[in-house]
């Protein structure tokens, strides 16, 4: 890799992957989505922007995505629509967004004759675990309208490799968390909660499992497959190979702020029955064969890091909201 262009790039592990890129010394594009705000994100934040070349535009838009592709050798494509409870609001702006954009990246890299194309998937295009640890071979279930244009999207992605050799690779990370993430992901939603001082967490199912994984270990995960020659045509895993369901997640954060609280459950926070994934356990042996992977942060020291920055940029989060 040379010079690099990351989707997504204003967005949580987009960000965080910008910065580390920036650090081992490559020249990165940051392709943002385009607004009137001239709003770059997490990137606004980054001590790092002005080493950043960003370019604003629309993963939905092939016009910009092949202009924005233009001098580059890799590009990393992490720009999605992500939250599940909005994809059964707006099923189809997830088949624009998800696939159409993820065709669009393709179709610029093939004719751009880009050496490196990084398709970033989700653990959620596997369903409910029909065995654990989940390996790659696991059957894709499609349980709610986000998982299943992801894996149309990596289907996609795999067909332009046999189709038209397309140099893809599939980053299949499991439950990422840390700085930066939204509030409808599960961590910060349990730790603002907490931290704004309420004492009733409001959470859905307790019973499901995660397996998650530290940001910055993450995006390791993404550079070992981006620099590894073996891993063209296939999927790879990035997780922890341990899981921890949601409600002993929630007293987890608990006992690490040192408060006690009292969990209620929300029948609005709760997936419909046959849409919920009941658990997700990574199996990791492929990356760490072809890699040097290996993450850096325990949960617990992860989830320290990840209070500490939301207790401190507390002002960024709406506690008293559901966030779909």
């Amino acid at each position: 890799m040379k010079k690099v262009l990351v989707t997504g790039a204003g967005g949580f592990i987009g960000s965080h992957l910008v910065e580390r890129l920036i650090r081992d010394g490559y020249e990165v594009k940051a392709f943002v989505r385009y607004n009137s705000k001239n709003s770059w994100g997490w990137l606004d934040h980054s001590e790092l922007r002005d080493e950043i070349e960003v370019i604003t535009g629309d993963i939905r838009d092939f016009d910009s995505v092949f202009n924005a592709m233009a001098g580059v050798d890799t590009v990393f494509h992490l720009a999605a629509l992500i939250g599940i409870p909005y994809s059964y609001v707006s099923p189809l702006a997830y088949i624009k967004t998800n696939i159409e954009g993820t065709y669009n990246i393709l179709q610029a890299a093939r004719m751009r004759a880009l050496e490196n194309v990084l398709i970033t998937s989700t653990s959620e295009t596997y369903g409910t675990a029909q065995y654990v640890p989940i390996d790659e071979n696991h059957p894709l279930v499609g349980q709610s309208p986000y998982s299943a244009t992801k894996i149309a999207a990596d289907q996609l992605a795999i067909s332009f490799y046999r189709s038209f050799s397309l140099p893809v690779k599939i980053v299949r990370p499991f439950n990422t968390y840390g700085p930066r993430q939204s509030a409808r992901a599960i961590i910060p939603n349990i730790a603002v909660q907490i931290l704004s001082g309420k004492k009733q967490i409001r959470l859905g199912n307790l019973t499901p499992t995660r397996d998650l994984t530290f940001v910055e270990d993450t995006v390791s995960g993404f550079l070992a497959i981006a620099r590894c020659d073996k891993l063209f045509g296939e999927v790879t895993n990035i997780g922890m190979g341990t899981d921890i369901s949601i409600g002993d997640l929630a007293h987890l954060i608990s006992r690490i702020l040192g408060v006690e609280t009292e969990i209620i459950q929300e029948k609005e926070r709760i997936r419909p029955e046959n849409s919920e994934v009941m658990r997700l356990l990574c199996d990791n042996s492929k990356i760490k064969q072809y890699t040097d992977w290996r993450p850096s942060y325990t949960l617990e020291e992860g989830l320290r890091k990840t209070i500490d920055w939301l207790s401190e940029n507390l002002h960024f989060y709406k506690p008293d909201l559901y966030n779909v």
